[in-house]
């Protein structure tokens, strides 16, 4: 009996999806993938959900890598967002990692079947394309690097 009440507790605890992003900027222009979402190309920064037993930062560093073919080691946290998606009802908390860049790597083929390219991007042909981002965190990320806020990675603790 009590491990019956237990199961459902734990099952009907409210899990919001953890997620991981990575700021790539160079040159003034930032990393966009765009993936296909629900038959539509959407643009978003190299992000994805974190997997069991890893952490964070190791997340952040395998989606930049499955989205890019890039293998780079994030500088700082940027921040972490909290995001309801009201047409699922589901919400994301997403912790955006930022990478800066003195010469532009060529991105190579991505290992994620959703993914059909990546570009660079300046802020304003990001702009143009506010009705295709798969987020509306997709330019807060950008906005808040461009205001230079910057969080240690220390930030972050994981224990494994």
């Amino acid at each position: 009996m009590v491990t019956g009440f237990v199961f459902k507790w734990v099952m009907s605890m409210f899990k919001p999806n953890t997620t991981v992003a990575c700021v790539v900027v160079c040159q003034q222009k930032f990393l966009l993938v765009e993936e296909t979402e629900n038959a539509r190309q959407v643009f978003n920064q190299p992000a994805g959900h974190l997997e069991k037993d890893e952490s964070l930062f190791e997340a952040a560093k395998r989606e930049l890598y499955e989205e890019t073919g890039l293998q780079l080691i994030p500088q700082y946290l940027l921040g972490i967002y909290q995001n309801q998606v009201p047409d699922n009802d589901l919400q994301y908390l997403r912790f955006c990692y930022v990478i800066e860049l003195e010469g532009m790597p060529p991105t190579t083929a991505p290992q994620d079947n959703d993914i059909t390219a990546a570009h660079w991007l300046s802020y304003s042909e990001i702009e143009d394309k506010i009705d295709s981002l798969r987020s509306p965190m997709v330019k807060l990320c950008i906005d808040d690097y461009l205001s230079g806020q910057k969080l240690p990675l220390s930030a972050v603790k994981s224990f494994f």
